[in-house]
C-alpha cells in the first residue's frame, strides 16, 4: 500500500497542473462557471498529492528507513514546494482570465 502513496502523489499533482490549463484553453467567452469547479478540484488534489508525501516520509520513519530519508527528503521538499508553488500560481492565473471575462 505504502509503494503506491508515490504513484498517487504523482497523478494527483498532474491532475493539480492539468485542470487548470484545460479551464485555460476553454473559450471564456461563455458564461459557464465549471472553472471554479476546476480549480477547487486542483487544489484539492495538490493537497492530498502533499498527504500522500507525507504519509510515505511517515512510513519510512515507522520501519527506519534512514538511508532512503537522507537520500530523498531535499528532492521530495524540493518537488513538494514547487507542486504547491504552480498550482497556486495556475489557479491565480485561471482566477484572474475568469475575472477579467466577468463569468462568475
Amino acid at each position: 500500500m505504502y509503494g503506491n502513496l508515490n504513484l498517487a502523489s504523482l497523478f494527483l499533482g498532474l491532475l493539480a497542473w492539468s485542470l487548470p490549463m484545460i479551464s485555460l484553453m476553454r473559450d471564456h467567452s461563455k458564461a459557464t462557471n465549471n472553472w471554479m469547479t476546476l480549480s477547487l478540484i486542483s487544489l484539492s488534489a495538490c493537497g492530498i498529492s502533499l498527504v500522500c508525501q507525507i504519509l510515505h516520509t511517515y512510513y519510512k520513519v515507522t520501519v527506519g528507513d534512514w538511508a532512503a530519508l537522507m537520500d530523498t527528503m531535499y528532492a521530495v521538499a524540493i518537488v513538494s514546494s514547487i507542486l504547491l508553488i504552480v498550482t497556486i500560481l495556475l489557479n491565480a492565473i485561471t482566477l484572474n482570465v475568469y475575472r477579467k471575462a466577468k463569468t462568475f
